[in-house]
Formats: C-alpha cells, structure tokens, sequence
C-alpha cells in the first residue's frame, strides 16, 4: 500500500479515533442465545418476564388446561388459568384479528361432533366474558376429524379431547389462505350469549 492511500485511510479514521476515549471500557455484553430466542417466540417480554403463552407454528399453547365436565360442556375453574393466558396473548397480539378456538373430541360420530361445537363455544364465551372482543374469535369444532394420538385406547382418546388455539387471520387476511374455521364446523356465534 503506498504512502498517499495510507494517509486518506488515516484522515478517514481520524474522526473514528476522537470517539475512542467516550466508548464504554467493558465490551457490552450479547444477549444471552436462549434468552434471545424466547422473546423472538413470545414466551418474554423485553424485560425478561416470562409469558403465559408461546406460539408454536400458528397455535397457541398456553399455561394450563381447559378443562370440561365429564361429557359436558361447562368449563371447570381450574381452566381459568389458561383462558387468562389466552386473554394476555390477544392483549399482546392486537395483530391477531381472528383467533379460532378449536374442539377436539377423543371418538367419533354425531354426539362427539355436537359436543365439540358446544365447548368450543363455551371457550369462546368465556373469553368475551373476560374482556375479549367477540369479534376476534370463530368456535369451531372439529368431533374427532383430527386426532393427535393414534388408537382408540383412553390414553389417546384423553390426548383427542382437547382445546386448540390458532391464529386465523393476522390485520385481517386469513392465515395461509385457509379458511377461517380450519376445515370444522363452526359452532355458533360468540357474541350473541346465551343461543347458538
């Protein structure tokens, strides 16, 4: 390198040198990796605090259970915790314009389908209760069209009978061209309590 370009390098960083002494002395340290990750995922927020909720392709997966009667449809207290969950996910998520509430029975036929529909509207229902713009919500219910477990033992009919939360619509276009309701039956209308 000759002289002249070495001196046009050096007036370049001259500037650059002045700043020196007003830098920190101590390196800033990286974010920690797992850290990192968990707020990219939604599971903290910038401080650090852990949420009630992560997202899993577009489900939701929230702390705790939604919990059912024996073959009924009315929500168990020990359910709230998850609605809650669900509740601070929307509060956080104003992007989510249509989330489906998805109810999976553990067998099949008519009976199984029809209980579905009323649970996923009874999640539904409760979530308004709570505060949740009914707008933003389509029960769905799906019988036992999609299960997760193979078999018809109790364990994968107990893994089957569920409630699932997708993202189905995001600042108003449906997610992946999909219909709203997943390919289920939609169970009713959340905002309009008490009927179907």
């Amino acid at each position: 390198m000759g002289r002249g370009m070495m001196k046009r390098r050096t007036a370049r960083l001259w500037p650059l040198l002045l700043l020196l002494p007003l830098l920190p002395l101590a390196p800033l340290a990286p974010a920690a990796p797992a850290a990192a990750a968990a707020r990219a995922a939604g599971t903290q927020d910038g401080a650090g605090a852990r949420k009630p909720y992560r997202l899993e392709g577009g489900e939701v997966k929230v702390e705790g259970a939604v919990a059912f009667t024996e073959g009924g449809d009315r929500l168990l207290p020990e359910s709230e915790k998850a609605l809650d969950a669900l509740k601070a996910y929307l509060d956080d998520k104003t992007a989510v314009t249509t989330l489906r509430v998805e109810a999976h029975a553990g067998e099949g036929g008519a009976a199984a389908q029809a209980l579905s529909e009323r649970r996923a509207l009874a999640v539904a229902r409760r979530l308004v209760e709570k505060g949740v713009d009914c707008k933003r919500l389509v029960a769905v219910g799906f019988g036992a069209t999609k299960p997760v477990a193979a078999g018809d033992a109790p364990g994968a009919r107990a893994k089957n009978s569920r409630v699932a939360f997708v993202n189905a619509a995001l600042r108003g276009r449906l997610v992946g061209g999909a219909p709203a309701d997943g390919g289920g039956r939609v169970a009713g209308d959340p905002c309009r309590q008490g009927s179907r």
